[in-house]
């Protein structure tokens, strides 16, 4: 990690950048390869294991958009370079680093492709959803954001065609697609379990009729919608909270803890908090109105970013807690007014990355769209000695 630190300071692809408040010290990706440079999606990491690669979303306005038509660049910090690969459009959120090699992986159509980091590098189509499936249907999605299986052998699927929902994994060795369930309502978000290969987290959120332009229904229990969902293979999807359902318009933008033990939500009204698979236990941990989080491995920090509509739609800010102390800093402040929802989702999207050394998030404070980098370290030091 020292060695990342150093390549990071002596980088010239990077500003410095000071909140104006706190004093908080991130690094700002300024050397430019598309007029939108986004951080991945907070579920994700770009970063390879070694530090050396990291991967982000480029966009260029008018074209794409937040479902089909951005495309990835990559920032080497041993040879100091950024590379932008035209080629890799990808659909959603779908790309995913595989921390070990480097390589990246994206959807497009009814095709999981990748490539490695290294210009001469060139694309490869490695697994592809059944076409007798589509039906000659072009996807929504074919994966909001790819989630490898806990055995690395396969991506979890939560396809999206016409109006019928298909959820299972694809294997990546070229295997066929396996199919979990089918539904006429949405579930998306799919997300492995870090620990049980034959586990997988979903998400009931909402969708739009692609013929009608309604509202599409989303799944139920006790007549009541809910978000938190998951699967086993072999098995039906079931709410992990029975007795407690709760829309995707209250609580949302979950995700696994280290554990495989814990699932974390947003209460978007009460703040960040888990529940205990076996038990059924919930756990508000960071009382605040937030609109993405994140947790270490350890689940003793947090970082998420915080939009209080009910004071003002356009503040938005960035912070750090440390659920030991019950301490908050702000990475950021206040973010300038970010652009509407659409087309790009410009969100902060705050994450722990590079063995919870590093935050990465989307940042406009210089007047774009940049990636930005804060190391945890100093913030932790200011959070225990509070």
């Amino acid at each position: 990690m020292t060695t990342f630190l150093s390549q990071l300071e002596k980088s010239s692809l990077f500003r410095r950048w000071r909140d104006p408040v706190t004093k908080v010290k991130s690094f700002i990706l300024s050397h430019r390869v598309a007029p939108v440079q986004q951080s991945f999606y907070f579920t994700h990491s770009g970063f390879s294991n070694d530090g050396r690669y990291l991967w982000f979303y480029c966009a260029f306005p008018p074209g794409g958009d937040a479902y089909f038509g951005r495309q990835l660049g990559v920032v080497d910090f041993e040879e100091d370079t950024v590379r932008h690969f035209p080629e890799t459009q990808f659909m959603d959120a779908s790309p995913f680093v595989d921390p070990h090699t480097g390589e990246v992986y994206w959807t497009t159509g009814l095709d999981v492709w990748k490539r490695g980091p290294q210009p001469e590098a060139t694309p490869e189509r490695i697994a592809s959803f059944p076409a007798e499936l589509a039906k000659g249907r072009r996807p929504l999605r074919l994966a909001t954001h790819l989630s490898r299986s806990a055995d690395k052998t396969s991506f979890a699927i939560d396809a999206l065609i016409g109006t019928e929902c298909f959820v299972g994994d694809l294997p990546l060795d070229g295997s066929p697609f396996r199919l979990w369930e089918k539904r006429d309502t949405c579930l998306n978000h799919a997300q492995f379990s870090p620990t049980d290969p034959d586990l997988i987290l979903l998400a009931g959120d909402g969708w739009t009729h692609p013929a009608t332009g309604d509202r599409g229904p989303r799944p139920l229990v006790n007549d009541q919608e809910d978000r938190l969902w998951i699967i086993r293979r072999g098995g039906t999807s079931h709410p992990v909270c029975p007795h407690d359902p709760v829309s995707s318009d209250l609580r949302g933008h979950e995700w696994w803890d280290a554990d495989g033990e814990h699932i974390w939500y947003i209460d978007y009204h009460a703040g960040t908090a888990k529940v205990n698979l076996r038990t059924g236990k919930q756990t508000r941990v960071w009382p605040n109105g937030h609109t993405h989080s994140h947790c270490n491995r350890e689940g003793n920090l947090l970082v998420g970013d915080i939009n209080p509509q009910r004071i003002r739609k356009d503040l938005w800010r960035v912070a750090f807690f440390d659920v030991t102390t019950g301490q908050e800093l702000n990475l950021v402040s206040e973010l300038p007014p970010l652009p509407p929802r659409g087309p790009y989702h410009i969100h902060p999207h705050p994450r722990f990355c590079l063995g919870d050394h590093i935050i990465c998030h989307t940042t406009n404070v210089l007047g774009r769209i940049d990636v930005a980098l804060t190391p945890v370290a100093p913030l932790q030091e200011r959070t225990n000695s509070a």
